[in-house]
């Protein structure tokens, strides 16, 4: 486990932005081609609709489109980025980064660009990282546009009623920099338990089992889970990782306001909510209308959080992602976009 506390150059989140693609399947869709019914899907997982991307928008599409609005929402130019960082797992192709491409789509010529996989807690990892470098850059540099983007439906088998009913597509970002009034990030923890990397995964398209007439005949190029484990893991480690972040930090749970996770099963996350002991805190949890979207599910919750003005300056927001590997991660937010 890695956990760093609060450093000298304070950093914090100048804007946020999310983008959604246009079209929108709801559970009857997903229904008949998964043998179950929309009620079950509803009452499993929490899931109303979720979003498809287009036949023409890869991650990098929606990535940038999130990246602009978030950049708009701060008032900076692409051209004063120095960091790109995209988290997915599901790029638009293996090389070269989707990050690269969403520095080309937005004119941040002057930005170094790489991507983060973490899967489902990719964000958290990406945001960790752009604190970091924001902070080495210092004022006036560091400006880092961090975002989470993926597109499941092009990696999951749509008659798999475990992971079909759940996952939808879409982006979220943020951009950072340096705070002075208000605002900034506290801390944040990162853990990997490689003894459950089995749980979730694309077996196939890499360099241990390349593209083949064999590999998709048998469908090793979708995304499988074993949703009974990883919500173990889950209910087991996600109240015990923002119980320790806490405590390392000297924050009271009674002073946290917003808890905002990754988007992975509405229902799921409804029954852990009671086990975190943040009596005092909303619970931030948009997944009925977009699904799990993977890395980008924090991003897009945060962002409708901001704009819908639930977050007030000063506010301590914890952020919780948790995906392949598996890995967990947590972030301490003192609220305040400038």
């Amino acid at each position: 486990m890695s956990t760093s506390g609060a450093a000298a150059g304070r950093v914090g989140i100048l804007g946020t932005g999310s983008f959604l693609p246009q079209r929108t399947v709801g559970n009857q869709e997903i229904a008949a081609s998964t043998g179950v019914t929309p009620e079950w899907i509803e009452r499993k997982t929490g899931i109303v609709e979720r979003r498809y991307a287009a036949d023409d928008q890869a991650a990098s599409d929606l990535a940038a489109e999130a990246g602009r609005r978030a950049l708009e929402n701060a008032g900076v130019r692409p051209t004063e980025l120095a960091w790109i960082i995209v988290a997915t797992s599901t790029p638009d192709q293996p090389q070269p980064p989707t990050a690269a491409v969403v520095q080309r789509l937005l004119g941040a010529d002057r930005a170094a660009a790489f991507d983060v996989n973490a899967v489902c807690a990719g964000f958290v990892v990406a945001l960790r990282a752009g604190i970091c470098l924001t902070r080495e850059d210092g004022p006036p540099g560091g400006r880092t546009l961090v975002i989470g983007s993926d597109v499941y439906s092009r990696v999951v088998d749509p008659s798999d009623r475990r992971t079909a009913p759940l996952f939808g597509d879409g982006a979220g970002a943020v951009v950072l920099g340096p705070v002075t009034e208000a605002g900034g990030f506290l801390g944040a923890s990162v853990a990997t338990d490689s003894q459950l990397l089995d749980l979730i995964g694309i077996e196939a398209g890499g360099s241990r089992q390349p593209p083949s007439s064999d590999t998709l005949a048998r469908g090793g190029h979708y995304f499988r889970m074993r949703g009974r484990e990883v919500r173990d893991y889950v209910t087991r480690e996600l109240p015990r990782a923002v119980h320790d972040l806490l405590t390392d930090l000297s924050v009271p749970p009674e002073e946290i306001r917003h808890f905002v996770p990754h988007q992975a099963n509405g229902a799921m996350l409804q029954d852990i909510w009671g086990h975190l002991g943040l009596p005092h805190a909303h619970l931030h949890m948009p997944v009925a209308q977009h699904g799990n979207t993977g890395a980008a599910s924090i991003p897009l919750a945060l962002d409708h959080a901001h704009r819908s003005g639930r977050l007030e300056t000063g506010d301590l927001v914890v952020l919780a992602g948790f995906g392949g590997g598996m890995t967990m991660g947590t972030s301490l937010i003192s609220w305040g976009t400038r």
